[in-house]
């Protein structure tokens, strides 16, 4: 593990970067969740930071660019949108062999299949959790991107159907066998893009367990990470994957995203909408389209991590099989378009 991180190298210049050559001794830790790039603790007595690098092997074209993911954040910093601070970056990928950045340790709880014990016991703690993660996604879609020097951070126009075509370029390059109803489900998408009603800063995998929440106020998020699919772009298609990973009541359990809310107090999906549509006033009449695309692009995601689980590129991170989750995900994608038509 400490031959994809380097300690020997990163240590002396985050040393030299932070002015405290205690960072020249450093321990690695892979931390669990992360599968699509990797994301390491680096801890020593001068206390513990956060290093992101591309898996190890082969990567898709226009994946895993951690350059983007350092200037994202360092361009929020400031803003009401709370991120890790960025302290240091390598883009050459001279030190590593891959480009890498590190980044400050935030504090806070990461929920993923369970609440931490005696964390947001109350349906109204957990109603506030929901809102407070909707309240963020909407401070990010409030920021002009102008303001903070991402003006070209990427193209807005055309943006639905330029990742229509992007994601099944993703599929084409990594599926292991054919998926007619996943065809289908993006034939269909094609055909339907509706008119974006703005363009803003897009997260592109926003998700409660992509953000940290305070240990102790579950209404506060404390940083939101993964910036990874981050652009300019039609801010509904964040929307749209939000309520795809917010799981309900009685809905299958996913194998590669957890599921805490579909416990009881958490509200349903309809109440994260209609928060963001009176945060933002954005026009949900689309959003099932939106919601069918993020059914699309995680069926496609879910193949990529098993290629690159299979090819051992994961860092020893092994998922299963993911064939029936790959097609679980895309038929009810279909089933979103059928209800909205």
């Amino acid at each position: 593990m400490r031959e994809l991180v380097r300690p020997d190298r990163v240590g002396p210049l985050l040393a030299d970067a932070l002015g405290d050559d205690r960072w020249r001794d450093l321990d690695v830790t892979l931390i669990a969740g992360g599968k699509s790039n990797l994301t390491f603790e680096l801890a020593g007595p001068a206390g513990s930071v956060v290093l992101r690098r591309p898996p190890t092997g082969e990567v898709l074209p226009s994946a895993h660019d951690m350059g983007r993911e350092a200037r994202v954040q360092r361009a929020l910093a400031g803003t009401p949108v709370p991120v890790p601070r960025v302290l240091l970056d390598d883009r050459t990928g001279e030190l590593l062999g891959v480009p890498f950045y590190v980044m400050e340790k935030v504090d806070g709880h990461v929920v993923r299949d369970v609440l931490p014990a005696d964390y947001a016991p109350d349906p109204a703690d957990r109603v506030a959790m929901a809102d407070a993660l909707v309240d963020v996604l909407a401070d990010l879609h409030r920021v002009e991107p102008e303001s903070v020097g991402l003006g070209d951070y990427g193209r807005p126009a055309g943006f639905m159907a330029r990742q229509l075509r992007r994601w099944r370029g993703q599929w084409d390059a990594s599926k292991t066998h054919d998926l007619p109803a996943l065809d289908e489900l993006g034939a269909r998408l094609a055909e339907a893009v509706p008119a974006a009603q703005r363009a803003t800063i897009v997260h592109g995998d926003f998700r409660l367990d992509n953000c940290l929440l305070d240990r102790r106020d579950p209404a506060r998020v404390r940083a939101v990470l993964d910036w990874e699919l981050s652009t300019l772009g039609d801010p509904m298609a964040d929307l749209g994957m939000l309520l795809f990973y917010w799981r309900e009541p009685g809905e299958p359990e996913p194998l590669l995203t957890p599921a805490v809310t579909r416990d009881t107090g958490f509200p349903g999906r309809a109440h994260l909408a209609e928060r963001y549509a009176r945060r933002t006033g954005t026009d949900l009449t689309e959003l099932a389209f939106y919601e069918a695309f993020a059914h699309f692009k995680f069926a496609v995601i879910a193949q990529g991590v098993a290629a690159r689980a299979a090819a051992g590129a994961m860092a020893g991170q092994t998922f299963g099989d993911l064939d029936d989750e790959v097609r679980r995900i895309t038929v009810e994608g279909l089933a979103v378009l059928d209800r909205k038509e």
